[in-house]
């Protein structure tokens, strides 16, 4: 995820402006990651057309200055991401890409620099290429990724590192971080496994326990109190209760922002909370994506923390965490039940 700095109102059902808009470009991608969202990954027939995505963008301008993140699948396998980040450009939206960097040459880098994307994540899982090969699914990957990386530095494109934290690599964050330090990356990002897609068959054996989730949280914080390049923990919104409890300031954040602040469109045009909540709240070929933002049901029960159950209803913390909808959607069906993988027993 890149970075969010706005700080975000604790209450009320209320749609605020759009701080995120992760579009999901393409579904096609060159890599196999045994933890994907998707569940098919060949070429979609129905992808949203130049025009379609052009026509979510102009809506999403009329909700604020949302950040555009192209995402898939992988987005560089889009023909048409340069005309649609110019688009972007011309509406005054700043735009981010997320790739899996093994597609990205000098050549490519160029191209992408002089698009002015404000970030470009690239997706590291592990310290050593066995691990990263592995998880996504192709040998070499993790060579080509860092080769893209290095191209990306050399047009001054700033990079952040995204890691999926499992079994698999949880014990290689120090490593990581040396790593995302040593190739003059810009930040990490932890993203902790949410168990959707791909997720839901790796979850038993990939997905670390609530314990060591809270062991990760905090070397978040001791990492993030060394100052050496910005570290965020996602897809973990248990890290501001984590941090608030070590007397650390963390404003008015709110940790889950799925429909509250951020927003997803698939590559048909659905629209989800985020994109580890399968929670359909419309569809931009049928509404404008501003009035589905403003007037869905679905979205105006996630920014009602009254609305939440289990011990998330009854948490002190709930107004800085709430706890992750999808977690809770993946466990038990149910996008308002208690986060399954938080290891706090509420007063």
């Amino acid at each position: 995820m890149i970075k969010i700095t706005d700080s975000h109102p604790t209450s009320g059902p209320a749609a605020l402006p759009l701080r995120m808009l992760f579009w999901e470009s393409t579904t096609r991608c060159n890599l196999s990651c045994v933890h994907c969202r998707r569940l098919e990954t060949d070429p979609a027939d129905d992808e949203l057309t130049t025009a379609e995505a052009k026509a979510v963008f102009d809506s999403a301008a009329d909700l604020g200055k949302p950040v555009i993140v192209f995402s898939g699948g992988e987005p560089l396998m889009r023909n048409d991401w340069e005309e649609l980040a110019a688009h972007a450009r011309q509406l005054e939206l700043p735009t981010a890409l997320a790739t899996n960097g093994t597609l990205i040459d000098g050549n490519m880098a160029k191209r992408i620099a002089a698009v002015g994307f404000r970030r470009v994540a690239i997706s590291i899982d592990g310290a050593d290429p066995a691990t990263h090969d592995e998880f996504r699914g192709q040998p070499g990957a993790y060579a080509a990724a860092l080769a893209g990386l290095a191209a990306l530095r050399a047009e001054a494109v700033p990079v952040q590192l995204n890691v999926t934290v499992t079994t698999g690599n949880v014990d290689q964050l120090d490593a990581i971080y040396a790593l995302a330090r040593d190739r003059q990356a810009v930040a990490v990002h932890l993203f902790l496994l949410v168990p959707v897609g791909c997720g839901v068959q790796i979850g038993e054996s990939r997905q670390i326990s609530a314990r060591r989730y809270e062991e990760v949280l905090n070397w978040v914080c001791d990492r993030q109190a060394e100052g050496d390049l910005e570290l965020r923990a996602t897809c973990a919104p248990h890290y501001y209760r984590v941090a608030a409890m070590r007397g650390m300031d963390v404003g008015k954040s709110r940790g889950c922002l799925a429909g509250i602040s951020v927003i997803f469109v698939s590559h048909r045009g659905k629209v989800f909370p985020c994109g580890y909540l399968p929670v359909d709240c419309g569809d931009t070929r049928d509404q404008p994506l501003a009035d589905i933002w403003r007037n869905s049901p679905q979205l105006l029960d996630l920014r009602d923390y009254d609305k939440l159950k289990g011990k998330c209803r009854r948490c002190d913390f709930r107004q800085i965490c709430g706890g992750c909808r999808a977690r809770a959607y993946g466990a038990t069906g149910d996008c308002l039940a208690e986060e399954p993988f938080c290891d706090y027993q509420p007063q």
